[in-house]
């Protein structure tokens, strides 16, 4: 009863003369401003990878996947073992908040590296528009077929 009760005295004696800080005292970092974002500007904290189906705003490639199969075409290699090499490489990768691609992962090829040179001519690639949701850019996972010595269909 003795330990309890000096236990007691203790709690109470230290939170009656513990100092409270004035308000000259207290530093804030950050005082919340209750105005609107301008649009496009809301702090963005989320690193999610959204589906495109999902989104508000779709990221897109400059001048639209017409560009991005122009581009393809113009800088993909077909190998020299194999030049009437023809099909459709499927490819899938993050489009970063920025524009910039990442975690390029092919899903199919037609061979003859193929796929290598696949990752190789997206990293060479423009940045995107990014994707947007709820007036925020998103990370967004992009699937495309990438054509190799053929037309799009």
């Amino acid at each position: 009863m003795k330990k309890f009760l000096i236990l007691f005295l203790t709690f109470f004696l230290q939170n009656i003369f513990a100092q409270t800080p004035t308000k000259s005292e207290i530093i804030t970092l950050d005082e919340p401003i209750n105005k609107p974002y301008p649009e496009g500007d809301v702090p963005n904290n989320d690193y999610n990878v959204y589906n495109t189906a999902g989104i508000d705003i779709k990221p897109d490639f400059p001048g639209g996947m017409i560009e991005f199969n122009k581009f393809v075409e113009k800088n993909f290699k077909i190998p020299a073992s194999n030049p009437e090499l023809k099909g459709k490489v499927y490819v899938t990768f993050v489009i970063e908040k920025d524009g910039s691609l990442s975690e390029i992962r092919i899903l199919r090829d037609i061979g003859f590296e193929t796929g290598r040179e696949a990752i190789r001519v997206l990293k060479m690639s423009p940045k995107w528009s990014p994707g947007k949701q709820n007036n925020k850019t998103v990370r967004v996972l992009f699937s495309a077929p990438m054509y190799v010595n053929s037309s799009p269909k």
